[in-house]
């Protein structure tokens, strides 16, 4: 088949997915590093309890739209599972960091590590198999959307696949890592802080989706191409 891009076009396309890819990689890292902090974030019109880890975890979701609207459904999933598997490599490291003492005069003692990151296995477990499902119904919700209005309606697929796999990912969170440690009704408030925070990050990155799907295709001279296509080939 004859190539899509031009070798120096399809350059920068490689490089601009390895650069999503990293930013996705960065903020999915920070999120579970800060997780185990939680704070208010008052808005005027509704005060919200959610993980400091919360705050960039949408950017995760709004690249990995990127990326299926740029890359299709195959790239984007193989960012998403490589995802996975760098969380593993945190929590190897974390427990690592754990089996050695500190030694004295050393600004992180023990006891404050521990503080830190000694729940941090059960966060990162939790955020781990919320990710892996959440990521996975975001990217085949885009698809599906983007398949039902024909590629139109940019705003649709971006913010219904994101809304519901939003939900899915903090229902999981917060049940795995608070089922044992707090009551119902306040395990349903901070799912529900947690996701319209969430669902309102989604709304406001749309300007951002349609300004970065407006720059790829201006730059790479094209409108869309079809599912089947990897333009990076």
């Amino acid at each position: 088949m004859e190539a899509l891009l031009s070798p120096q076009k399809r350059q920068h396309a490689l490089w601009l997915y390895v650069l999503l890819a990293g930013l996705f990689t960065a903020a999915l890292v920070a999120c579970n590093l800060v997780a185990n902090k939680f704070i208010e974030v008052d808005l005027g019109f509704h005060t919200f309890i959610i993980s400091a880890g919360v705050l960039p975890y949408p950017l995760t979701f709004l690249v990995t739209d990127l990326l299926s609207e740029f890359y299709g459904k195959k790239r984007t999933n193989m960012v998403v599972l490589s995802g996975f598997f760098i969380l593993l490599f945190v929590l190897g490291v974390l427990w690592l960091g754990a089996q050695f003492d500190a030694i004295e005069g050393s600004p992180v003692t023990d006891s404050a590590y521990a503080m830190v990151f000694g729940n941090s296995k059960r966060v990162i477990l939790a955020s781990m198999a919320a990710y892996i499902v959440a990521q996975l119904v975001d990217v085949r919700l885009f698809h599906f959307w983007k398949e039902v209005t024909k590629g139109k309606h940019l705003w649709v697929r971006n913010n219904f696949s994101t809304m519901l796999s939003q939900f899915v990912d903090t229902v999981l969170v917060v049940g795995i890592i608070f089922y044992d440690r707090a009551d119902l009704g306040v395990i349903e408030q901070m799912v529900l802080d947690g996701w319209l925070f969430k669902v309102l990050c989604a709304a406001l990155d749309t300007p951002l989706m349609y300004l970065g799907t407006w720059a790829f295709r201006r730059h790479f001279k094209q409108t869309e191409y079809p599912e089947h296509v990897d333009i990076l080939s």
